[in-house]
């Protein structure tokens, strides 16, 4: 890591060891609190949603909590949040970093989870003749653009000398890329293993390729939070940020029955859940490390360098960790 991004780190991280100070004008608190994610929704929104986690932290106050799944994808999500139509986000790396390269007024805040090692998965039809990678070439390959789907797709090919210029890109959310699978109008889908698996337990898809042999892929799940609402409302955001490390404790603590919420709400199974965290631990707390902080610096890079991101992101700006900080005491 070179000096000055070191240093940067540093001056993130040594901002979270300033007192918490609250301006007087921001002891007002929201009438309620919109919490979008790309659907159906990351763990912890999905078990909050459930068993009232953030309700439950914020009642006292007497604020609402409404959870908002976004069906477009990271990128839906991370526009409503810019534009104040949200006002919390759980997303990819992926849309969160373009938006922070755009210098959206919106904050990087705490950690949704980091995914397991093999966490995304090319699959093509139980019947297809297509064995490997290469065989992709000129393919219909159908995906959400935007999204860590979108980004391990690209690193895939590019282990073999190929680009998406190489493929037929569909921009397809699962609910349609899926259908087009079984019918056989799409070759291969990218997806999150979790999301595929009932169509590979049933024999309709089988997998490609997966990311288990590259670690170094794997980037975070991001919690991040409209610039306005945070300055607004920093003690409401802190209790959200304690309930979201409550939440991830409960889950370790309450695997089986996190396990089948979480299922349910994906509609997929247990058995899925269980492949999906091998260790029965989901390990999400939502404190940010200068490692996760190491990982979305060098996803940075391969994104502008594959075009997928345009601009600078300044991450003494758009990383706050003051909030989760505070949670954590």
């Amino acid at each position: 890591m070179d000096f000055d991004y070191r240093r940067s780190l540093l001056k993130i991280l040594a901002a979270s060891a300033l007192a918490w100070q609250i301006p007087a004008y921001a002891q007002a608190v929201p009438g309620v609190v919109r919490i979008g994610t790309t659907a159906p929704g990351h763990l912890k929104f999905l078990l909050s949603q459930d068993q009232k986690f953030f309700d439950q932290a914020l009642a006292s106050q007497g604020t609402k909590v409404e959870y908002l799944p976004f069906t477009g994808g990271g990128a839906e999500v991370q526009t409503a949040l810019a534009s104040g139509a949200i006002d919390v986000a759980y997303t990819g790396a992926s849309p969160a970093l373009r938006l922070a390269a755009r210098k959206a007024n919106v904050k990087f805040v705490g950690l949704s989870s980091v995914p397991e090692v093999g966490s995304i998965s090319i699959v093509v039809p139980a019947n297809s003749p297509l064995r490997k990678l290469e065989d992709l070439r000129g393919k219909k390959v159908a995906y959400l653009s935007g999204t860590i789907r979108h980004s391990v797709l690209v690193k895939s090919l590019q282990s073999i000398g190929l680009t998406t210029k190489d493929i037929d890109s569909l921009n397809m959310p699962f609910e349609a890329s899926a259908p087009a699978l079984a019918r056989g109008d799409v070759d291969a889908v990218a997806e999150s293993d979790i999301t595929v698996a009932p169509l590979v337990q049933k024999g309709v898809a089988r997998v490609l390729f997966d990311n288990s042999r590259h670690p170094e892929w794997e980037v975070p799940l991001l919690i991040t939070v409209n610039g306005d609402f945070a300055k607004k409302y920093p003690d409401t955001l802190k209790k959200l940020l304690q309930a979201d490390r409550k939440v991830a404790e409960w889950a370790d603590q309450n695997f089986d029955q996190a396990a089948a919420i979480y299922a349910k709400a994906r509609n997929t199974s247990v058995e899925a859940v269980r492949l999906e965290y091998p260790r029965q631990r989901f390990s999400e707390a939502p404190r940010i490390t200068p490692q996760v902080l190491d990982t979305l610096k060098s996803e940075e890079k391969f994104m502008k360098e594959a075009k997928l991101l345009n601009g600078e992101i300044d991450f003494d700006t758009w990383v706050d960790t003051r909030y989760v900080e505070a949670a954590y005491r």
